[in-house]
């Protein structure tokens, strides 16, 4: 465990498809309870950093350490590690042939070791916690993208995770769905969860962040308060009051 507030660390992180660098020496620390937003153009590597905060994707040099865990030392235990870091996706991965209640009690009982009755009670209370209790024994295809979502939220919150990381969360998702994923998200940055999320929603990162990382070109940015990437756009980067022109002129 670290003894410090800070639960997440990347030193120096760097990643290459080929000759492509799609990370270039990233550096940054995230505290408990902080709620961060990466942001940025297409292609600016985004994703790919959120991934290799629980291994899944690999880098070629730096450090990247979560909870006191070295996430790049290959003997770290790393799905472990995931047990305890809550990813959700653009595009809900749920198991398709399984229930909404199934869903969550399968990694429960499966990697977390719960008895089936335990499991079912912590799955039900989030189900009940994200609007969903209505919907527990039917499958995924019988859902709107945002309660598939919704349940996807649900799930990763039903393994106890000390972080949660957000891919794009809404991107997949009709604009009227939007709303009542990022209403959970809001609920759990107030209740003090850890949140790293990529995403295109600027109105949520002014309402919720604490902090900005914003990417381009692989590399981060800037890395500063909510406040100030929003509040001052003329002292940030060319590039970064480009973006900002682009995001919140519409």
């Amino acid at each position: 465990m670290t003894t410090d507030t800070t639960i997440i660390r990347l030193k120096n992180v760097c990643k290459s498809y080929g000759s492509f660098a799609v990370l270039s020496d990233c550096s940054t620390t995230v505290a408990r309870g902080d709620v961060v937003v990466i942001c940025g153009p297409s292609g600016s590597g985004k994703s790919t950093l959120i991934k290799t905060i629980n291994g899944l994707e690999g880098i070629d040099s730096g450090e990247i350490q979560v909870d006191g865990v070295p996430v790049h030392d290959s003997r770290s235990d790393l799905r472990a590690l995931r047990s305890r870091v809550g990813m959700v996706f653009q595009h809900f991965e749920l198991f398709p042939h399984l229930s909404v209640l199934d869903n969550l009690t399968l990694a429960q009982v499966h990697a977390k070791g719960r008895s089936e009755q335990d499991a079912v009670t912590r799955a039900e209370a989030l189900l009940a916690r994200v609007g969903l209790s209505d919907h527990r024994d039917k499958y995924p295809a019988a859902l709107s993208g945002g309660q598939q979502q919704r349940v996807a939220i649900a799930r990763a919150l039903a393994m106890d995770p000390v972080v949660m990381l957000f891919d794009e969360p809404t991107s997949a998702l009709d604009p009227e769905m939007v709303g009542e994923v990022l209403e959970v998200m809001m609920t759990l940055a107030q209740e003090g969860m850890t949140m790293l999320c990529v995403t295109h929603e600027m109105g949520f990162a002014r309402r919720v962040a604490d902090r900005v990382l914003f990417m381009d070109g692989g590399r981060i940015v800037e890395d500063c308060s909510s406040d100030a990437f929003f509040g001052d756009p003329s002292q940030r980067s060319p590039r970064a009051r480009e973006f900002l022109d682009k995001v919140l002129g519409h």
